[in-house]
């Protein structure tokens, strides 16, 4: 293995959370083809590669999501009423949500989930200096599976948070069934303000996808850095490189890390061997029709209650009501 590209593990105490990465890393690795979880990019370098990525000229979902909410956060606030409480799945960096905390009136509490607590907790600690009347009570987990709710207290409505189409990253059946879940955490009245990627031409969802300054590229490769760090690996990154590639029968753009050589990774004892541009898929990122996404959270408890495209129509954000 090359020293340059090698990353030594830490020397860093066994939670459930390393538990958990090590056993689905390891599960990933076995099956055929290789996979790898999305969710485990978002260490402190993920996170940061990621709001670089966010800020590329190929990348369009993120301004193109803005342009949205800025012309209807207003619309949003009329839905959501006067106290509400946000609660913001797979928050970040929190840069959107400043726009409907800005156009609520009086909104009584923020709740922030996501899996890299200290990006997110250096994003609520400047949110909280610029919004002193709101209460912020950031939770660090992975909202993809149960989580309960902190309390936020009565009367303002509960307002729903998922932009960036981070629902595109789920399976069908498991965008579903986050919708299902966050209709349940959320409860009776709650609202739900969803941000989801549309269709549209393979070069330019290609490009979104693979910059030229190769910023997506180590964000991709950084989850195999993550896994030598922490779990004790021995990935080479040099003999990986980056690939994404849209595959039209599922609407979906997917990242790969591609082997460029026969070679063999060790991990915990077991020994993962990868043929010449075999790959690891890393992260799917599927495009939705309107009616297609509005079926899906019909069936999770959901009624559309607004619906805001940009111009082009590469982008959709809905307001969902609780049924």
């Amino acid at each position: 293995m090359r020293a340059s590209t090698l990353v030594r593990a830490e020397q860093s105490p066994q939670t459930p959370e390393r538990a958990a990465f090590r056993a689905d890393v390891i599960e990933g690795l076995s099956a055929s083809p290789k996979q790898l979880a999305p969710k485990y990019f978002y260490d402190e370098a993920g996170s940061r590669l990621f709001d670089l990525i966010c800020r590329l000229p190929e990348y369009y979902p993120t301004r193109t999501e803005l342009g949205v909410l800025k012309a209807h956060a207003g619309d949003i606030a009329a839905l959501a009423g006067p106290g509400a409480s946000l609660v913001e799945f797979g928050s970040g960096s929190s840069v959107k949500v400043r726009l409907l905390l800005d156009a609520l009136e009086r909104p009584a509490a923020y709740v922030p989930i996501d899996i890299s607590g200290p990006h997110m907790r250096a994003a609520v600690a400047a949110l909280a200096r610029d919004y002193p009347t709101v209460a912020m009570t950031p939770v660090e987990g992975d909202f993809t599976r149960p989580l309960e709710l902190p309390h936020l207290g009565e009367g303002g409505r509960r307002i729903g948070f998922f932009p960036g189409s981070t629902i595109g990253n789920f399976t069908p059946a498991e965008a579903e069934a986050f919708l299902t879940h966050a209709r349940q955490s959320l409860g009776a009245g709650a609202a739900l303000v969803l941000g989801f990627d549309l269709p549209k031409e393979r070069a330019v969802l290609e490009a979104a996808y693979d910059d030229h300054q190769g910023v997506t590229a180590a964000f991709n490769l950084n989850l195999l850095t993550r896994i030598n760090r922490e779990l004790g690996a021995d990935f080479d990154l040099a003999a990986f490189h980056h690939r994404a590639l849209y595959n039209e029968a599922e609407s979906r753009i997917e990242m790969h890390l591609e082997s460029r050589a026969a070679q063999t990774v060790r991990l915990d004892g077991a020994r993962f061997t990868f043929a010449p541009g075999e790959t690891i898929h890393t992260e799917n990122s599927y495009k939705y029709a309107v009616a297609r996404l509005m079926g899906m959270a019909q069936a999770a408890g959901w009624r559309q209650a607004a619906l805001w495209t940009d111009p082009r129509g590469w982008f959709a954000v809905a307001v969902l009501e609780a049924v």
